[in-house]
């Protein structure tokens, strides 16, 4: 999409003028209207075009590529090549040029903030100068305005007259094109030229032309901010929805888990206590068994029960008591358990060795619906 532009005229250099005559290119058209008139048709974002006399352009050597750093640089690599004080003007950056120097362009800061101020908030995006628009091969001249634009490779931007014009042909690059209306006269020595019936029209189509919206002058748009962040903020949300997506599976695994052991626990229970038909609140009847229970011996029996439970739960409740004998005398715990395997068996007495009790396992049989044996533990 072209930008609408306006090209503020040579009479511009005087000062902000809000009634000065411009020129407004938009969708193809081209009007001379007052600024004051055009402001209000602006929609953004928008071109300003600068004429090339209130600014100097020179190209410099800088000491450093680093572009945090280049800015800073800027105003001691220019001031011995400026006419006026470098706190005064206003610098902008421009392309690098083919023997490593930096385009530079100077324009007095004070005229550019009151142009701009007339602007409101419909400040430019783009802040460019006529002459800096032409293409970038060899040497260009445009007829614009009643005088002649120079641009090309060079790192000279300015206006020339026609007299002016052999004094500097024999230092300019070649080639020498020429863009000008039929009827323009040529500046001497000029063959090779280039028919432009609007140049206006012609040069607002060019891509060249450094933005001299930098620094304090660039347009911050809040548009173009979200979409700095927008990469960022995206991969923020993509990790906010795995995350989600870890924290559900993993909350869905643990409660399977917590039923498979609770399932377990309540087996077990039922087959340690046979008696209790009505099961309410596991952990409250099992305390409720430890607070009837009585005597040492008693306290040793549930002391090893609850090891016994507790290494048959590590074990998945593969494991399933089928009958328990306690010895006060002996001081042992004797259990008829079935496992699906001797090496569930083997777990099991490798659990309870672990836990610090003397384990017994005696000779186990194959069954049909698994393996039993007799484990004593304690004694």
């Amino acid at each position: 999409m072209t930008l609408a532009c306006v090209f503020l005229p040579p009479a511009a250099c005087a000062g902000s003028d809000a009634e000065l005559m411009v020129q407004y290119l938009h969708d193809g058209i081209r009007s001379s209207q007052s600024f004051a008139e055009v402001l209000p048709q602006l929609t953004l974002p928008w071109r300003l075009i600068l004429p090339v006399e209130v600014i100097t352009a020179c190209a410099v050597q800088l000491p450093t590529q680093k572009s945090r750093w280049l800015r800073q640089a800027l105003p001691f690599a220019v001031e011995e090549l400026l006419a006026e004080d470098v706190e005064l003007m206003h610098l902008a950056l421009g392309e690098q040029l083919a023997d490593g120097r930096h385009r530079v362009f100077a324009v007095r800061r004070s005229w550019l903030a009151a142009w701009l101020e007339l602007c409101g908030d419909k400040r430019p995006s783009l802040i460019q100068v006529d002459a800096d628009l032409l293409p970038g091969e060899g040497t260009q001249l445009c007829w614009l305005d009643g005088r002649w634009l120079l641009g090309g490779i060079a790192s000279a931007r300015m206006a020339v007259t026609a007299e002016d014009w052999p004094a500097l042909a024999a230092i300019c690059p070649p080639p020498v094109v020429v863009h000008a209306p039929a009827e323009q006269p040529l500046p001497e020595g000029i063959e090779d030229a280039q028919l432009v019936d609007d140049a206006h029209a012609w040069l607002a189509s060019q891509t060249a032309g450094c933005n001299l919206a930098q620094a304090e002058f660039a347009v911050r748009e809040a548009r173009t901010e979200w979409r700095r962040w927008r990469p960022l903020l995206g991969l923020v949300g993509l990790w906010l929805v795995l995350q989600w997506g870890f924290n559900l599976v993993q909350s869905w695994q643990l409660r399977h888990q917590g039923d498979t052991y609770a399932a377990a626990s309540e087996r077990l229970y039922r087959e340690l206590f046979p008696e209790d038909s009505k099961l309410i609140n596991l952990r409250r009847q099992f305390d409720q068994h430890v607070a009837e229970a009585s005597g040492a011996g008693q306290s040793r029996l549930l002391g090893l029960l609850g090891q016994a439970i507790a290494a048959m739960l590590a074990e998945g409740a593969q494991v399933r008591v089928q009958q328990l004998d306690f010895s006060d005398s002996r001081g042992d715990l004797a259990l008829q358990v079935q496992a699906p395997g001797f090496e569930a068996l083997e777990r099991l007495r490798e659990r309870l060795i672990a836990a610090g009790l003397t384990v017994q396992l005696g000779s186990a049989s194959r069954e049909e619906s698994g393996v039993s044996a007799r484990l004593v533990i304690g004694g």
